[in-house]
């Protein structure tokens, strides 16, 4: 069983349109003979001394892939997802347009089925067994045959690794500095007494301090005393009479002397959406619906 018949061979890449050896592009392969053994040569008149020919390349750097390859003729549209061959010709050259192969390029990974390989064969009764027929074109017949196909595995590069890695470096080594230690030891403390108050506000800040000793912990707050703003001290302004005399008038509602002032029955709406609307009839008299 061959290679192909196992699913290992490579797919079909792109396919193209070139005069000759010299104008086929890098990993083609110029199809110059037919399964018979004429020579492919693609020529438009009997009088044109130069061609072109039908090439292929199976090279997967690019991830596409050709999964299908039609012919069609001037007249017709090109079906969608599809794009004319690529034409790598001399500069007077150029290809017949009666007939165009327009190829369907996907993404490697996308499918699983490809195009294998494309042949050519003379305008003769001549069969080629596992492949396609895909139409005339410019008097010879295209073949292609579809199938599994498997994609060579990235191989990787050999690299060299130097044992002296210091060789790589274009600089000299400088010498390793002094290692300092992370947690310093803290500054030894004054003798001083600290009264009771300020001893208890510096165990305080030392339990609320971060355990990272960063600015995280510390708000705009910090330092600012709290006091009460004079107009609200109740006790520095007892003796006002004007504020005794608004704090006793103030009343504490219940529950239900809120719900007995803000009640509202809604009775208009409910009134407005039973009233009944008058009606004209045929005979321009009104009845009420």
């Amino acid at each position: 069983m061959s290679l192909m018949e196992h699913g290992t061979v490579r797919p079909v890449t792109g396919v193209a349109w070139t005069s000759n050896t010299g104008t086929c592009p890098k990993d083609f392969t110029l199809i110059s003979i037919t399964e018979e053994g004429a020579a492919a040569n693609f020529t438009r008149s009997f009088g044109m001394k130069s061609g072109y020919y039908l090439c292929y390349s199976k090279d997967l750097t690019g991830g596409m892939v050709v999964s299908d390859i039609q012919i069609i003729s001037e007249k017709d549209r090109i079906p969608h997802g599809y794009c004319y061959v690529a034409e790598h010709l001399e500069p007077k050259a150029t290809v017949s347009k009666k007939k165009r192969l327009c190829v369907r390029m996907v993404p490697v990974g996308s499918v699983d089925t490809a195009l294998l390989d494309i042949k050519l064969t003379a305008k003769s009764k001549m069969m080629l067994q596992y492949y396609t027929y895909v139409g005339d074109i410019h008097g010879y017949v295209l073949w292609c045959r579809k199938g599994l196909f498997t994609s060579p595995a990235p191989q990787a590069k050999p690299r060299r690794v130097s044992l002296d890695l210091r060789s790589l470096s274009l600089e000299q080594p400088s010498a390793p500095l002094p290692l300092r230690p992370s947690n310093p030891p803290p500054p030894p403390r004054t003798n001083t007494r600290l009264s009771h108050r300020r001893s208890s506000l510096t165990n305080k800040d030392e339990v609320n301090k971060p355990a990272d000793s960063s600015m995280q912990g510390v708000t705009a707050l910090d330092g600012v005393p709290f006091s009460l703003h004079p107009k609200y001290d109740v006790q520095a302004n007892r003796t006002d009479p004007q504020l005794n005399s608004q704090i006793n008038n103030i009343r504490i509602k219940s529950l239900q002397d809120i719900e007995n002032e803000y009640n509202y029955t809604f009775a208009v709406e409910e009134f407005a959406a039973k009233r009944t609307r008058p009606s004209v009839t045929a005979g321009g008299e009104s009845t009420a619906q």
